[in-house]
């Protein structure tokens, strides 16, 4: 009997990644969007030094993200994702006694730094495994385990840290210690063995990032896309901090948010996927990006908890229009040769927008009140809607003479 197109294309390999990934992020949900909780409780600080933790992460993730691909290249993928692994479990497990600003602020430029490594790591060894045809499929199913992941990991996470935090963190380090020791001993190595790739300088690669971003679409696309994240930032890191200080929603309650986005993830995004590749790609995104402009308006009005919930499922449905037809459309305005690389500079405006978003966040908190940071993401959110609208103009204009 014929093998079934699963066992033809998925090999034991990417098998045993799905589950890690799917175990691995299991474990760090339970922990990472309670972060700040956990920092502003046990360091005592305003909210304007907690969350520049989150800029100090986010720069070191930048830095990282720039060295990674070479290093991947260089040393190999599975190297890169086994220092990944192992240097972030070791961060969470020093969360536990660290004490001082400067010492969370170390662990945390740390975490930003390894992130980039493995995530890097895992989406090259994906690109090797692969013919180009059967990767879409590969990373489709790669990002349903690891929403699996989110969606357990904080609920999971809501009944163990409303006990002890230490709990959450040695259950985070252990999973990525048991994915990391099964990438170092059971994964093989699928770097080429000739690959132009890795002769190629960190100044090789600045180069090309100077030259994408003097492509008119794609640089609109950067601004446009980390104004939004900005508004996404919001969501995803301080707003744990708002509910639980402002309205008495603890870390059991708030898990059902992150949940509720992974759920939707999960069950809808094939969904919508059909819907939105019937429509131009950067008018998908001018309507994505409403849907993140009208989530922090209905933050910044809302006392309950299921008025929350309603602006998670709403953003929610914004991230299932934007992920696929944005990662599309920079495939697609791409030269063949560098598509990778603009992927790569795309994927830093949710560290820019991470740097940016948290640290405005508690400097309006502490300045002008509690509501004024989701006002305030209301605004950045109408102006990412503009962006778009002028992204979307300048692509209809350049088709236009291009016919």
């Amino acid at each position: 009997m014929p093998n079934s197109p699963a066992r033809r294309h998925f090999s034991s390999q990417f098998w045993l990644m799905f589950s890690g990934l799917m175990l691995s992020s299991t474990g760090t949900t339970m922990i990472w969007p309670f972060m700040l909780v956990y920092a502003s409780e046990k360091l005592g600080q305003p909210l304007t030094a907690v969350t520049s933790l989150m800029t100090i992460n986010s720069i070191c993730a930048l830095i990282a993200a720039v060295l990674a691909g070479s290093l991947a290249d260089q040393v190999g993928r599975r190297f890169v994702m086994v220092i990944g692994l192992l240097g972030q479990a070791v961060v969470y497990l020093l969360y536990i006694p660290s004490r001082e600003f400067v010492f969370f602020a170390l662990l945390m430029g740390l975490s930003g730094f390894f992130v980039p490594l493995f995530r890097v790591g895992t989406d090259a060894m994906l690109a090797d495994m692969f013919p180009p045809e059967d990767r879409a499929q590969a990373y489709a199913l790669v990002r349903m385990g690891r929403n699996i992941g989110v969606a357990l990991g904080p609920i999971l996470g809501g009944l163990v840290l409303a006990k002890s935090y230490n709990i959450g963190l040695l259950s985070a380090a252990g999973t990525l210690a048991i994915f990391g020791l099964i990438t170092l001993f059971f994964l093989k190595e699928t770097r080429p063995v000739s690959s132009a790739a890795s002769t190629e300088t960190l100044r090789d690669q600045l180069r090309v990032y100077k030259s994408a971003l003097q492509n008119k679409l794609f640089a609109r696309l950067i601004g446009a896309h980390t104004l939004m994240e900005i508004c996404g930032t919001l969501v995803w890191a301080f707003l744990v901090v708002y509910l639980k200080q402002n309205f008495a929603i603890g870390e059991a309650q708030y898990s059902w948010l992150p949940t509720t986005n992974a759920l939707m993830v999960v069950i809808l995004q094939v969904f919508i996927t059909r819907l939105t590749q019937k429509h131009r790609s950067t008018s998908m995104l001018t309507l994505g990006s409403a849907f993140y402009a009208a989530t922090m308006l209905i933050i910044a009005l809302s006392s309950r908890f299921w008025g929350f919930w309603t602006a998670m499922v709403v953003m929610t449905v914004g991230e299932l229009i934007i992920a696929p037809t944005a990662t599309t459309f920079v495939s697609g305005i791409a030269p063949e040769d560098q598509r990778g690389r603009y992927l790569s500079v795309f994927g830093l405006t949710w560290n820019l927008g991470m740097a940016v978003g948290p640290l405005s966040a508690g400097i309006l908190t502490d300045a002008l009140g509690t509501r004024a940071p989701y006002f305030g993401g209301t605004v950045i959110g109408i102006f990412a809607v503009l962006a778009f609208l002028a992204l979307d103009r300048l692509y209809r204009r350049e088709s236009a003479q291009q016919n």
